[in-house]
């Protein structure tokens, strides 16, 4: 035993001092291993990878190719009591020709957010909106809306919600109202209490020193009830029968709203004004106002009639297809001027006129097989905001039209040349004094296309 441990010390030492230096702390390099470091020749940099930049953002350019027919219903009744009824059988028959007709029903917020640049819609798309606040359009009307997929907005005036003064045996409730809400049901405003905001010494008024503070409490005050009351934000009004003005517009505006609706069909386009957004609204007595609205033409024979009556001598022309398009902007000098007639009815031939501001009377050709009126520009316009004036003997009765366009090629005040008017854009002009309204004479407002609700436009509304 002694002989073998001195031979196991002696082969453990000499391991030792062959392969360790001294201090033995390290581990025993085998025969074949790696040559050390040092050994190996110098030392490479290697260059630490270089992070691309990120890419630059896209810059999107908003489609404004799309166009909306806006459609209007009231109540849903199997007997209608009167026009603006429905027939459940009807409505639902007029929602799936919707579908038929290749028309895409998009939210209002969709809507909204496509006028100000933010997304594209499909270039067949329908506003599908019911007024008043009748309970026919939670228990008739919605179950349909929901069978298709159908989005749709309430415009609700809040006295006539349970508990309100107006409220009735057919009126929503708030509950009700925030169901439908907490479903995805967009509920705007349709005022407090549902009187034309033109009347100045009508009913409700008595409760106000001045016609401003009344106007004030209907457009600002229901929007501020539907907001306190459900928690949403309300920024579209719709006018109590189509019916407005200037300074009804300019109130709206102060108050917020992003838009406003009237009930005169028309194809609503990227440049519609937005404080006179055109409706179809839907009688049951009536059928050529929904195919008008799928035809994406005037709203129908009642139009030019009501409109008329309301308006002595002056029709809406955001009721036509008319070139340029109410408030587009165009960038020649000399556009072509164009209006289809077919909304007004029977037009005389012959007695078509259109004047062109800061130009005069210009050269008129009718087609009474096609109700295609066609003015010619013999010089330039002279301003940037150019208002056309359409008249025509209607039935023996002179009857006018009168739409708004901008045109950019027009030199600026001061020479400078005409910047192309993109929505979104800081252009700006002066409007005259609103009387009673929120606007001085020569402020700053920001046209239709930059800015929600501009004031201006000298189109009547028909009632409804």
């Amino acid at each position: 035993m002694k002989f073998r441990t001195i031979l196991q010390l002696l082969f453990v030492g000499s391991v030792g001092l062959a392969g360790l230096p001294l201090g033995g702390c390290k581990k025993p390099m085998l025969p074949n291993a790696a040559k050390p470091v040092a050994e190996a020749g110098p030392a490479v940099a290697v260059a630490e990878p270089v992070a691309e930049p990120p890419p630059p953002p896209k810059i999107r350019h908003p489609d404004t190719k799309g166009s909306v027919i806006a459609l209007c219903y009231h109540r849903f009744e199997e007997k209608p009591k009167d026009s603006m009824a429905i027939t459940p059988a009807a409505f639902e028959a007029q929602m799936q020709s919707l579908k038929e007709s290749g028309f895409t029903v998009i939210p209002m917020q969709d809507f909204l957010a496509w006028r100000r640049g933010e997304k594209s819609i499909p270039e067949k798309s329908c506003l599908i909106s019911i007024d008043d606040g009748y309970r026919s359009g939670y228990d008739v009307a919605w179950p349909i809306l929901k069978k298709y997929g159908y989005p749709f907005t309430m415009f609700i005036y809040t006295a006539f919600v349970k508990g309100g003064a107006l409220a009735g045996g057919g009126s929503l409730s708030w509950a009700e109202l925030a169901e439908m809400r907490d479903a995805g049901v967009d509920i705007q405003s349709h005022t407090v209490n549902h009187q034309s905001l033109r009347v100045k010494k009508g009913k409700f008024q008595n409760q106000f020193a001045t016609y401003e503070e009344w106007l004030q409490s209907e457009i600002a005050g229901s929007k501020h009830q539907l907001e306190s009351r459900l928690g949403i934000s309300v920024g579209v009004l719709a006018y109590p029968y189509g019916i407005h003005s200037e300074q009804v517009r300019a109130m709206a505006l102060a108050a917020g709203y992003e838009a406003a609706f009237t009930t005169y069909g028309q194809r609503l386009t990227y440049h519609s004004p937005a404080d006179q957004l055109g409706r179809y609204a839907i009688e049951h007595n009536k059928p050529k106002i929904f195919t008008d609205a799928l035809a994406m033409i005037g709203g129908g024979g009642g139009m030019a009639e009501s409109t008329a009556a309301s308006v002595p001598g002056q029709i809406a022309a955001a009721g036509m297809v008319t070139v340029p398009m109410e408030g587009e902007v165009v960038h020649e000098l000399e556009p072509p001027i164009k209006a289809n007639l077919a909304a007004l009815g029977d037009v005389e031939p012959g007695t078509v006129e259109i004047r062109v501001s800061g130009v005069g009377a210009v050269p008129v050709k009718f087609d009474p097989a096609t109700k295609l009126a066609v003015g010619t520009l013999l010089q330039p316009l002279k301003d940037r905001q150019v208002t056309v004036i359409l008249s025509a003997l209607l039935r023996g009765k002179k009857v006018e039209v009168r739409w708004n366009f901008t045109c950019d090629a027009v030199a600026l005040p001061g020479g400078q040349a005409g910047v192309p008017a993109v929505p979104g854009a800081p252009a700006v002009h002066t409007a005259p004094a609103v009387a009673g309204g929120s606007h001085s004479a020569g402020a700053p407002v920001v046209p239709a296309a930059a800015a929600p609700l501009p004031g201006g436009g000298n189109a009547a509304a028909a009632p409804r």
